[in-house]
């Protein structure tokens, strides 16, 4: 792997990604993975962090030595009222990436360039003479993908959600483009789409599947799941089957790492070839039977780094 030159802005210092649960997160993959690419004295933890136990961790984060984290569920939302969220982290609802700044901690929403970046790496141009997108779902996810589109000048976007009334809540708040829909009205709102986005749990591992006939969206239409284990879904397989270009949520996993690791460590990291193939690695191996044999060990290619996963530490909590 070839050694990036240091800025005069790089820093050290560690960071972590905190949920409940966190053991499933490949986050430690990818910035330790930078870590050791820019040379950077730092690390990249899990930190599993109950709900009841939030505010304390962030107010002592930086007393631990952490500089910033990112978050996953269930704490997207919470982690607003404790800290200092730009504007786009407000209007999303949800955030996902912190970051000390002196004092203050501070927050925003890297999933909206990570969708967008992901999408753009996965289907160049994907975004020319683009009129008409359908999300599915209402949550976070769902209102950063949809806040993504309305950067990028997408005129006519629907978000289709079982609960009516959360799709309705989410449309309003995104702008006068953005409409909701019931799930009834699917096949109708095919006709003419251009770009077709899930961001809901269906079709993820241990979920029940996402069943929607493609057959009325346009041979030019672009399908994407946020979902990456597994990570060619039923969705993107019916998609593939008929020919339509497809983005998986990998591509977002990785894309929205990189505005993080540029404000904890000040050097933008690049989104490599190398690095998506030892993630799909991992989420390989994971995927394999309990005794299963290996092909591939987690994390490895050639040449490559060792994984975090391969070369893994007990971190405690910080108290």
């Amino acid at each position: 792997m070839k050694q990036p030159k240091k800025t005069a802005d790089q820093r050290g210092g560690a960071a972590c990604v905190i949920g409940w649960p966190i053991k499933h997160s490949r986050s430690p993959l990818i910035h330790n993975y930078w870590i050791k690419q820019h040379g950077i004295a730092g690390e990249y933890r899990r930190e599993e962090v109950a709900p009841d136990r939030l505010a304390d961790f962030l107010a002592r984060m930086g007393a631990a030595g952490y500089v910033g984290c990112n978050v996953t569920l269930p704490h997207k939302e919470a982690v607003l009222a404790l800290t200092e969220p730009d504007s786009r982290a407000r209007t999303v609802g949800a955030a996902n990436t912190l970051w000390l700044d002196g004092s203050h901690l501070r927050a925003t929403n890297t999933d909206v360039e990570g969708f967008l970046g992901g999408l753009d790496a996965a289907v160049p141009g994907w975004d020319k003479g683009m009129e008409k997108a359908v999300v599915l779902g209402s949550g976070g996810a769902a209102a950063a993908v949809t806040f993504g589109l309305v950067e990028r000048g997408v005129e006519n976007i629907r978000i289709v959600n079982r609960t009516y009334e959360r799709a309705e809540a989410l449309a309003k708040r995104l702008g006068t483009r953005v409409k909701p829909a019931r799930w009834e009205e699917m096949t109708g709102l095919c006709n003419g789409t251009q770009l077709l986005i899930n961001t809901t749990t269906l079709g993820m591992e241990g979920q029940p599947p996402l069943s929607i006939n493609l057959r009325s969206l346009p041979d030019s239409a672009v399908v994407a799941d946020i979902v990456y284990v597994p990570l060619e879904t039923q969705l993107l397989a019916a998609a593939k089957a008929r020919g339509l270009r497809t983005a998986d949520g990998l591509a977002m996993l990785l894309h929205q790492a990189v505005r993080g690791f540029s404000l904890w460590y000040g050097v933008v990291p690049e989104v490599t070839p190398e690095l998506r193939a030892i993630v799909e690695a991992d989420l390989m191996a994971a995927a394999k039977p309990t005794g299963a044999p290996a092909d591939t060990k987690p994390g490895e290619t050639k040449p490559s780094i060792k994984s975090p996963r391969a070369k893994r530490t007990k971190v405690k909590p910080a108290e």
